[in-house]
């Protein structure tokens, strides 16, 4: 039977937008000497992970990564796989899809405890559907869609292995 899935990014064209992002990431931040990486689990923290591994291969500029676990749909609860001291750092919240906004809004809220130099957002996938001011720094790919429709992330050992409308 014939796959019915809808791919939006193969794996090729999803490593090319993940490049580009960042090349952005280090011209935005070019005088940083480090950059906190805090995925979403768990896609956004395979995404986090691997522009991790890109960042290394362009520049000297220190990354850490940490993952934000929160629940998507009732997100009152929010924690970060590490506790450190957030003050005059450079955070990039990063997930795969942003939806309404929603998750990335309250994956922010561990943060606010503290002063940040700078806050930063990276999708792989943005649709138009925000219903909260959350507007990402860093877009691989910016799709209309209908709010009926889904977009699903593939991973495979670590890495994107497309991206698909349902």
């Amino acid at each position: 039977m014939p796959s019915t899935k809808k791919y939006i990014l193969d794996q090729v064209t999803a490593e090319k937008k993940m490049r580009r992002m960042a090349l952005e990431i280090i011209e935005n931040n070019i005088d940083e000497t480090g950059i906190i990486l805090a995925g979403v689990r768990e896609s956004g923290t395979v995404v986090a992970k691997h522009m991790q591994e890109l960042l290394s291969e362009i520049s000297p500029v220190k990354t850490e990564l940490i993952s934000i676990t929160l629940d998507k749909r009732e997100p009152k609860e929010v924690t970060l796989s590490k506790e450190m001291d957030f003050n005059n750092k450079v955070i990039i919240l990063v997930d795969d899809v942003a939806n309404s906004g929603k998750t990335l809004l309250y994956a922010l809220k561990p943060f606010l405890a503290f002063h940040p130099k700078k806050i930063q957002m990276l999708v792989l996938v943005e649709r138009s559907h925000n219903s909260f001011p959350v507007h990402p720094d860093y877009v691989g790919l910016s799709v209309s869609t209908t709010l009926q429709e889904h977009i699903y992330v593939e991973v495979e050992e670590g890495k994107i292995a497309g991206t698909y409308l349902q």
